[in-house]
């Protein structure tokens, strides 16, 4: 692997690494913001310690052990990041539904757009797992594992990396590396058998999945809640962080949506690519003058040409932090 030691090289190999960086820390971490803060740290503590890399170690092998031990501390002082549904067995009634149980954002998993979390490769196979691995489930399911068990599985699972480079990372030894992602696998299974196959693979030259999100758009912009139900699966979710209720089945959903106050009338979608699945950027005529103003990401999941879970995250701050724009486009 390559070896670095000018600034101006150091600069342009960081640069090139950043996107598999912030994918790392956002598998470690949960959160999109979190994942940019850990990355801009370990940026901060490559470069003060530049002079003592000198080449004996490769510069992404130096960076990931920086990263690491930056996401470590992160988890340290922090309880786990979770979904609605990974909090609560027990889905919302319509009738009882309410945007009234908020907990704070740090509480929840967040959303992340695939370019920001996913190094660009012309390999078909890195494309599909680099999605497979951002997924919200499987995310939400390596916040189950200890942090040191949810670094190796991801640095030997997803990222490939031997047991002998694992263990020099961590400073183990090459057993307990093992021993670790055993453990760690055998808690993915057992609490989330679902995480890799909640929803297809998102495949934008699938005509199918084109042709059921251009569907929605259309229900959705239109309000037409008897053409948005019939697009969902019959046991499809739907939650909506930072509020705690989650739904669950078409109908609830469809009856959820008609009830007062709901206010997503008239909204605006954008279409983009978040955590490996097809996503929108909602935005609501609420501004001056009926002006158009951000109001959630919604990331979807698809299958067998249904919609089966709609994560819809209502934090506005997602898009400044994602480079989402400010207007929809048109």
């Amino acid at each position: 692997m390559t070896t670095v030691t000018t600034g101006l090289d150091w600069e342009h190999r960081f640069d090139e690494l950043r996107p598999e960086l912030v994918g790392y820390c956002y598998r470690m971490l949960g959160s999109a913001f979190d994942a940019e803060d850990a990355v801009q740290d370990t940026m901060v503590r490559a470069w003060r310690g530049i002079e003592r890399f000198e080449g004996r170690a490769a510069l992404r092998s130096w960076l990931y052990r920086i990263a690491t031990n930056v996401c470590l501390d992160m988890l340290n002082s922090r309880n786990r990041r979770a979904r609605p549904m990974d909090l609560s067995s027990a889905a919302w009634q319509p009738v009882e539904a309410s945007l009234s149980g908020r907990r704070p954002e740090d509480t929840w998993l967040e959303p992340i757009l695939d370019t920001q979390a996913l190094p660009s490769s012309s390999d078909p196979a890195d494309v599909t797992v680099g999605r497979e691995s951002i997924r919200l489930a499987f995310v939400s399911a390596l916040q189950l594992l200890p942090p040191r068990q949810r670094a190796v599985l991801i640095l030997r699972d997803v990222l490939r990396w031997k047991a002998d480079e694992v263990a020099g990372l961590l400073d183990s030894s090459v057993a307990s590396v093992n021993s670790a992602l055993q453990r760690a696998r055998t808690t993915i299974e057992a609490h989330a058998t679902h995480a890799r196959s909640a929803g297809e693979r998102y495949d934008p030259l699938d005509e199918e999945q084109q042709e059921l999100l251009s569907k929605y758009v259309e229900a959705f912009e239109s309000y037409d809640i008897a053409r948005f139900v019939s697009l969902l699966h019959e046991d499809a979710t739907q939650n909506m962080p930072p509020y705690e209720m989650w739904l669950q089945g078409r109908d609830d959903i469809g009856a959820w949506m008609l009830g007062p106050g709901h206010g997503c009338r008239g909204s605006r979608l954008l279409p983009v690519v978040a955590n490996g699945a097809p996503a929108f950027a909602q935005y609501r005529a609420s501004g001056p003058d009926g002006r158009y103003e951000p109001w959630a990401l919604q990331v979807l999941e698809v299958s067998n040409g249904k919609v089966v879970a709609i994560s819809s995250f209502l934090d506005t701050r997602l898009f400044a932090r994602l480079g989402l724009p400010e207007r929809p486009h048109g």
